[in-house]
């Protein structure tokens, strides 16, 4: 069941798990690594130039920029963790 935080808009948003999100930061560093592969960029190595600029190189930046932007997406909606009680015992 999940939990229901303040009202946002016209609608009520999800509290994303802790979990999920530290999930989705592992499967969006996997995919980075695996689109910097080079099968995967020697795809875009053609002699082919947009605006001066090799195709190869548009590429690499935007699975960098892409990777910056989620990245960046999923840590701002990540909840901080709350400090133990050091003070209270059972």
């Amino acid at each position: 069941m999940p939990r229901w935080s303040a009202l946002c808009g016209n609608c009520w948003a999800v509290v994303v798990d802790r979990r999920k999100l530290a999930s989705a930061l592992l499967v969006l560093t996997l995919s980075g690594a695996l689109l910097m592969l080079p099968p995967f960029v020697m795809v875009f190595n053609q002699p082919i130039s947009h605006f001066g600029v090799p195709q190869i190189v548009i590429y690499l930046f935007v699975v960098w920029l892409l990777l910056i932007g989620g990245t960046a997406l999923l840590t701002h909606l990540l909840p901080r963790e709350q400090p133990p009680n050091s003070g209270e015992s059972d």
